[in-house]
């Protein structure tokens, strides 16, 4: 038996799996709650306002893939050459790429990073990103994912060696209430709650869970309106998600964007334009100046809080996200 597998306690080794190295494994995914709370069970880990990925490290030729399973080696390459240094024992890996701004996590900086295609114009942009890992799901031959979560990121901190641009995510212990008033303060997006003890499903649990500080989701783009003045590309989004089958109407966006988005964004849309409204319901005040489009680009989107007749209020774009099918775009609710 190997050292690491010495170290584990007889309960932990009884859930072990001999497994072969994975083609893919489904992203765990927390739960939306506004139940702040403090509990020793739990483990409370900064919310990161990146790209979520998971990392494929098999022998010397890591992958990083997004979780709907877009390779992102190009995008990222320094990352690439960061884990491969560290060649040894296969491993799958989940963590959180970031770029920042002013000392926070930003994913509208990042956006200058997302689908870049070509390794060079991905060194050369100028946004340096840092890769937050904090789940180690597969190790040595071994699937863990049956292993507490304590476990399995003791095992992570264990296998590597953080430097930059890999760091480990620290996390606080059963404080959650405190940690949480200090990110807002501090400004970050929130925390994410974790059952020390649970272990990793490949679905939404609420074995996890946000505590946002800041209201901020994905959403669809289903149409747009004429620019005004002297902008450029197009006035406002229309945006939607699904629900029970049906493309609803969320309001529309018109700030956040620089002119390399409008333009970006228009010459995206343009390509997409549909004679009707993909909306299932109805929506208002649009005119005669919307231009609607195949439903296909999801974005990101903050906002102060949802109406009662559910629009968006004070909505900000801020930015395209690739890692996520429009189809699965849901409203988020608290628990």
């Amino acid at each position: 038996m190997t050292d690491w597998r010495d170290r584990l306690q007889s309960s932990d080794r009884e859930r072990l799996e001999k497994a072969s190295f994975p083609d893919w494994m489904n992203a765990m995914k927390a739960t939306l709650t506004a139940d702040h709370f403090s509990s020793p069970e739990w483990i409370y880990e900064p919310k990161l306002d990146g790209e979520r990925l998971l990392a494929y490290v098999h022998g010397s030729s890591p992958r990083l893939y997004s979780r709907n399973r877009k390779e992102l080696n190009k995008s990222y390459p320094e990352l690439v050459e960061a884990l491969s240094e560290q060649a040894g024992n296969d491993m799958v890996i989940d963590g959180e790429v970031v770029a920042f701004r002013d000392g926070l996590s930003s994913f509208s900086r990042l956006q200058g990073r997302l689908g870049i295609q070509d390794p060079d114009e991905a060194r050369d942009s100028g946004i340096g990103v840092y890769l937050y890992l904090f789940d180690l799901l597969y190790y040595d031959g071994y699937d863990l994912r049956a292993l507490p979560l304590r476990t399995r990121k003791q095992l992570l901190k264990d296998a590597l060696e953080f430097t930059d641009p890999i760091r480990f995510t620290t996390h606080r212990n059963e404080d959650g209430e405190k940690y949480y008033r200090e990110a807002c303060r501090k400004g970050w997006e929130g925390v994410i709650a974790k059952r020390a003890d649970s272990p990793y499903r490949a679905s939404r649990s609420r074995d996890w869970l946000k505590f946002k500080c800041v209201n901020q989701q994905e959403l669809v783009i289903g149409g747009y309106t004429d620019p005004e003045g002297e902008r450029t590309g197009f006035g406002a989004l229309l945006l939607g998600y699904y629900e029970d089958g049906d493309f609803r109407y969320a309001g529309r966006v018109g700030t956040g964007f620089d002119e390399a988005m409008l333009k970006d964004l228009h010459d995206r849309l343009s390509k997409r334009v549909r004679q009707s409204s993909p909306f299932d319901d109805d929506t208002p005040g649009e005119g005669t100046a919307t231009h609607w489009v195949r439903p296909d680009l999801v974005c990101e989107v903050g906002f102060t809080e949802w109406t009662r007749d559910g629009r968006l209020r004070h909505p900000r774009f801020l930015g395209l996200r690739e890692d996520k099918s429009a189809s699965k775009v849901r409203r988020e609710r608290p628990e």
